[in-house]
């Protein structure tokens, strides 16, 4: 099977030659400049071969040119800081203008993007990473302000989520000609540990499901990213991805559970943190067949089910890639 088949099989729940395997982080400082980017992306991907490619950005390349400012301080996870935030009060929300694609932060991505596609074209199935537009509010923000202007003044901040549906949008439209298979979207507020499911259905959901139902119809893999803690799952299967990642060893609910709860592929089975940071390559490979055991060896995609931690053990994400092949 060629990686594509691999994938499709998986999300149909058929066998596979053998489970598909996929892993994503974040490239701090290099992630700064678009050429650096692609450039470390595609190195990641000769080297470990990975049968789905996720395009990682820096954290804030939707939101920088409104106005915030931000550093990598030397987090493990390559997420970026933010030093001086563009909204304080609530009447910033209805300041914000969407942004052109193709300038600034954005423009820097969509020619990231058409490097790594340039350079791996249709072979290696390819995915951008978007951040939903109650995350990008967040940025804008931080998270004690947006949470105190959702409860406070919903209306302006729906403006603002208009507004950064309308720039998400329109970046989507600029990547449509290019090889991709499709998008990950990140939605860390389907959590029972931010927000009640009425909150965030009214504040992400409805902008989440706009981007979904957006995309592409030639592209055939799109997946929602579940980084938080007890995640919304019932919510996620609402937008009808090909796959759901979450951190399924880190947080309820786990495999077994969840294939009843959702349709095509899911996309974990390793911790992050337990099993690829601070494991060791038999720990890794354990957790690797416990995985495939949960799911009987059908519609998962074996993972850390979020991004990886920058100082990951080399040994141990070969031992991801290699696990699967005497699976």
């Amino acid at each position: 099977m060629n990686k594509r088949e691999r994938l499709e099989h998986a999300v149909a729940g058929e066998p596979t030659d053998r489970p598909p395997v996929t892993l994503w982080r974040h490239f701090p400082g290099d992630d700064q400049r678009a050429a650096d980017l692609a450039r470390s992306i595609i190195e990641f991907q000769r080297a470990y071969d990975w049968d789905l490619l996720t395009i990682m950005p820096s954290s804030h390349f939707s939101v920088i040119d409104h106005g915030i400012q931000d550093s990598w301080d030397g987090s493990l996870d390559g997420v970026r800081s933010t030093t001086r935030p563009a909204i304080e009060r609530s009447l910033d929300w209805t300041t914000l203008r969407p942004l052109d694609p193709l300038r600034g932060a954005l423009g820097k991505q969509v020619e990231c993007v058409n490097l790594v596609c340039e350079a791996f074209g249709e072979t290696v199935p390819t995915l951008q990473v978007l951040f939903s537009p109650l995350l990008q509010a967040e940025m804008l923000a931080g998270k004690e302000t947006l949470v105190a202007h959702l409860r406070t003044q919903p209306d302006r901040l729906h403006t603002a989520l208009t507004v950064l549906t309308d720039t998400t949008l329109r970046f989507i439209d600029a990547l449509r000609r290019l090889p991709l298979a499709g998008i990950a979207l990140v939605i860390p507020h389907a959590s029972a540990a931010r927000l009640s499911e009425d909150e965030y259905r009214m504040f992400g959901f409805a902008y989440d499901r706009k981007i979904m139902e957006s995309l592409p119809t030639r592209w055939w893999f799109n997946s929602v990213h579940l980084p938080g803690d007890l995640p919304m799952l019932k919510c996620a299967s609402e937008l009808r991805a090909h796959a759901v990642a979450w951190r399924d060893r880190d947080t309820e609910p786990d495999l077994t559970n969840a294939k009843l709860m959702l349709g095509g592929a899911l996309c974990g089975g390793v911790s992050p943190t337990t099993h690829l940071h601070t494991g060791t390559p038999s720990t890794v490979r354990d957790a690797v067949r416990d995985a495939l055991q949960q799911t009987n060896y059908r519609r998962l995609i074996i993972s850390s089910g979020a991004a990886a931690r920058i100082t990951t053990p080399l040994s141990n994400l070969r031992a991801l890639r290699e696990a699967v092949e005497s699976a």
